[in-house]
């Protein structure tokens, strides 16, 4: 049976920081993420979604957390189709993903920030999330087979924003082109009253690696402000009810990321907290809190009967 390790999906979020969850003396850059991997074995890298990574923050990233801890990294938004801007680029190269120099050396420099990660085998995955206007097709699924190509020999993972993705009569051919890509197909969790949320279906497309990311269920996904759309607090019950799906897919892989995105406050790492327990991993700061089999639903959750699960 695979490893099913649980974290956050930053570790610095300033909602985070100032919710009050990192002591007094471990509130540096450096004592934060100390503290953060002595209580989770995983973490997302989200800041490099926004500006590229460097190299000397991955070093650093190594040397102050312990071995086997693993950093699953977002790619940049210019590499996934997102709009970028300006200002983050490098040497005031144009945001222009269009432009192959560009698009040459962004992902030159992605690779170059994150080397250290890689060479020290503490690169969980590299997570190309897709905007939510690339719908499934022809083109699409070149771009993705692009990403692959330029991302050979990187762990990968891929979440789809679009549901067409997914849908009944598509999912196979997702998930083959996943597979054939050697990319890990990424189940999400969220609220499922849009017609833009995505299923909650869990493919295995990769031996290596399946990603589950809990984006909460809150109203106000489509048109709320980012607090608005991440403030959400999981209960016992929904996430006892992915606990059996998350042990089918670890009898499948090698290992299983479970990356709460609940980013408002300290509900994350809240939940992360609470997922640990149902799941029988031990606290840091004490007895496990582990929920018994009698506490936790025997279903199979939120997609019960659904013919793409694990």
């Amino acid at each position: 049976m695979g490893d099913i390790l649980v974290g956050t999906c930053s570790w610095t979020d300033r909602a985070l920081v100032g919710s009050g969850w990192y002591p007094v003396g471990r509130r540096d850059a450096e004592g934060r993420l100390r503290y953060y991997a002595e209580r989770f074995p995983v973490v997302e890298v989200d800041a490099s979604y926004y500006a590229l990574p460097s190299e000397r923050n991955s070093r650093l990233w190594v040397e102050r957390t312990p071995e086997g801890f693993v950093f699953d990294v977002k790619a940049f938004s210019l590499l996934t189709g997102h709009p970028t801007r300006s200002a983050v680029m490098p040497d005031g190269l144009p945001p222009d993903a269009r432009d192959p120099v560009v698009l040459d050396e962004v992902w030159a420099r992605f690779a170059e920030g994150i080397a250290p990660l890689r060479r020290s085998g503490r690169l969980g995955s590299v997570l190309f999330q897709f905007p939510p206007w690339l719908r499934a097709g022809a083109r699409a699924e070149a771009f993705v087979e692009e990403c692959a190509r330029r991302a050979d020999g990187w762990p990968l993972a891929v979440e789809f924003r679009h549901p067409s993705w997914w849908e009944a009569g598509r999912a196979e051919a997702t998930a083959a082109l996943l597979a054939r890509c050697a990319m890990a197909a990424v189940g999400v969790d969220m609220v499922q009253s849009l017609p833009s949320s995505v299923p909650p279906v869990t493919p295995v497309t990769s031996p290596r690696l399946s990603v589950v990311r809990f984006h909460g269920r809150s109203a106000a996904w489509g048109t709320g402000s980012k607090e608005d759309r991440f403030r959400y607090a999981y209960g016992a019950d929904e996430l006892g009810a992915w606990v059996p799906r998350l042990r089918r897919l670890a009898d499948r892989v090698e290992q299983v990321h479970v990356l709460f995105n609940t980013c408002c406050g300290d509900a994350s790492v809240r939940a992360a907290e609470l997922m640990g327990g149902l799941l029988g991993r031990p606290s840091p700061d004490g007895p496990s809190t582990s929920v018994s089999a009698l506490d936790v639903p025997s279903g199979d959750g939120p997609s019960a009967g659904d013919p793409h699960l694990s």
